[in-house]
């Protein structure tokens, strides 16, 4: 592993445990070169998943671009990072199970909105407003009203 500080291409690992979800080994490292000490963290890939966007561009699947595009939608909201994360991984795991090597931004974006439904509807909002791309405030209140709808019902 490449330190993060000197560049030097070995490091020994000191301590290692699974993250909370379960999900991930959190890796402590420290450089053979400088010393300096960091974190890594090794997750299951079951397969390489690329991501087909609006215009047919292709890239491999992020899941930290994932997990940061969330993450803004639910700033300064109490939802608890590990519930992100958890989030992120359950999205993860759906999309590499499903035996398909491509899928689209779209259905990303369905699956975050799913999820972000039930955990809190303001970051539901926020991540539809960029997702489905509101430009004027009747768009919002257009979506909210029909989240507050589904919430009664």
């Amino acid at each position: 592993m490449r330190c993060p500080f000197c560049g030097h291409d070995a490091s020994q690992v000191k301590d290692s445990r699974p993250t909370d979800d379960g999900a991930a080994i959190r890796r402590r490292r420290q450089c053979e070169g400088c010393a300096a000490r960091f974190t890594t963290f090794e997750r299951i890939q079951l397969r390489e998943l690329t991501v087909v966007k609006s215009e047919s561009r292709r890239e491999p699947f992020d899941r930290e671009k994932l997990l940061r595009s969330i993450s803004i939608a639910a700033r300064k909201r109490p939802v608890e990072a590990v519930r992100l994360e958890k989030l992120v991984s359950g999205i993860q795991r759906q999309l590499e199970t499903s035996g398909e090597p491509e899928v689209t931004a779209k259905r990303i974006g369905e699956m975050v909105m799913e999820g972000l439904k039930v955990l809190d509807s303001v970051a539901y909002i926020r991540f539809a407003s960029v997702y489905r791309d509101f430009s004027e405030a009747r768009d919002f209140e257009e979506f909210a009203g029909s989240v507050e709808e589904a919430g009664r019902g």
